[in-house]
C-alpha cells in the first residue's frame, strides 16, 4: 500500500468519480490513477468503487470506510508537514479560507491586507459559497479555514470560534416612507415589499424569526447571496432591503439611507473553524488574532483541548465579543 495509492482514491472520491478531472487536478495521467486504484483494490482484495465498464459508478461500502481512513491518514502527513515546515521556514506556506460573499466582501478585506503585509510569501485562496458549500469544502480538507454564520449545525466536525457580533440595518431609496416611522417597528416593515438575502445566508433565520415570533408575514419579494444585487434592486425601487449593517456605506450607497434594526432582530455571531486535529501554523493563529483580538494562541489551544460543545461554548460565554 502508497501513499499515492490512498491519495488518488481520496481525491477521486472527491471528484464525484471523475477520474479525467482527479488526474488533470494532480498532474498526472488517467491511466496512471486507474492502474494504481486497481492495484490497490487487488491487495485490500475489495473493490472500492463500483465500475460500469471502464467508468466508476458509486463507492461501495468497504470503499466508503477505507476511504474515510485513508482522508485521516492523508490529514495526518499534511500535519507533519506543517510541523516541519514550521520549524524550517514559519513565513512561508499557504492559507485556504471558505466563507460568504458578506464576510468576502466587508469584513475580510482589512484583516487581508494586513495579513498580507505581515506574511507576504505565505499564498491566500479565498473560496465563497453557502453554508453548506463551506462546510463541505472545510469536511473534505478543500479549506483550512471555515467562516459563517448560518447553519453551524453543518459544521459539526469543526472547532467553531466565535469571532464578532454584528445586526442589520433597513435601506431604501432616499425619500421612501419607512425612513420616516419612528420609532421603527417590524409592522411598519412589514408593510413594504422587502429585497433580502436568500434563506440560510448571512443571518437571514434571525430575521424570519423576529418576523414569525410577532405573526407577521413579510413580504419577500427578491432575494440574493449578495449585498451589493440587494442594494441595486433596492435603487431601482423594488422594495425596501434588510442587509447587514456593515454592507452598508453611505459614502458609497448615496442613494439609500439606512435605519439602525439592531432592536428589531436577535444580533446574530460570526465563527471561525477548523478541522478537529489539524495543526495550526504560527500564521494560521496570526490570522485568527486578526479577525478576532480575543482569539488569542493560547485561547485557541484551550479551546482544541475542549471535549465538548457545551465546554467550549462556555469558554467563551464571558467574552464581550466586538460588534460590526
Amino acid at each position: 500500500m502508497k501513499l499515492q495509492q490512498l491519495r488518488f482514491v481520496w481525491e477521486v472520491a472527491r471528484n464525484d468519480l471523475n477520474v479525467s478531472a482527479t488526474a488533470e487536478k494532480l498532474y498526472t495521467s488517467q491511466p496512471g490513477i486507474s492502474k494504481q486504484i486497481g492495484l490497490l483494490e487487488s491487495e485490500l482484495g475489495v473493490q472500492l468503487f463500483a465500475r460500469k465498464g471502464k467508468h466508476l459508478t458509486e463507492v461501495t461500502l468497504a470503499g466508503k470506510a477505507i476511504i474515510e481512513a485513508a482522508g485521516r491518514v492523508l490529514a495526518e502527513v499534511e500535519n507533519i508537514r506543517r510541523i516541519s515546515s514550521e520549524f524550517t521556514d514559519n513565513q512561508r506556506g499557504s492559507l485556504s479560507i471558505a466563507t460568504t460573499h458578506t464576510q468576502a466582501r466587508y469584513a475580510l478585506p482589512p484583516i487581508i491586507k494586513q495579513f498580507i503585509k505581515k506574511y507576504p510569501q505565505v499564498a491566500l485562496h479565498m473560496h465563497q459559497g453557502t453554508p453548506m458549500q463551506i462546510s463541505e469544502l472545510a469536511a473534505k480538507r478543500t479549506v483550512d479555514f471555515a467562516i459563517a454564520t448560518e447553519a453551524l449545525e453543518l459544521f459539526g466536525d469543526l472547532v467553531m470560534l466565535p469571532c464578532y457580533r454584528w445586526n442589520r440595518s433597513i435601506i431604501a431609496p432616499l425619500g421612501h416612507p419607512v425612513l420616516e416611522r419612528q420609532p421603527l417597528t417590524l409592522e411598519a416593515v412589514a408593510e413594504y415589499p422587502i429585497v433580502t438575502y436568500v434563506f440560510g445566508f448571512t443571518g437571514r433565520s434571525q430575521l424570519d424569526q423576529a418576523f414569525n415570533e410577532q405573526g407577521l408575514e413579510p413580504q419577500v419579494v427578491f432575494t440574493a447571496v449578495d449585498a451589493d444585487v440587494i442594494k441595486t434592486y433596492v435603487k431601482l425601487g423594488l422594495g425596501i432591503g434588510i442587509i447587514a449593517s456593515m454592507a452598508y456605506d453611505s459614502r458609497v450607497d448615496q442613494e439609500l439611507q439606512a435605519l439602525d434594526a439592531s432592536h428589531l432582530f436577535e444580533p446574530s455571531i460570526t465563527k471561525i473553524g477548523f478541522r478537529r486535529g489539524m495543526t495550526l501554523r504560527g500564521y494560521m493563529y496570526d490570522f485568527m488574532n486578526l479577525f478576532a483580538p480575543h482569539l488569542t494562541r493560547d485561547r485557541v489551544d484551550d479551546a482544541l483541548r475542549a471535549d465538548s460543545r457545551s465546554t467550549l461554548d462556555a469558554m467563551f460565554s464571558d467574552i464581550a465579543l466586538p460588534v460590526h
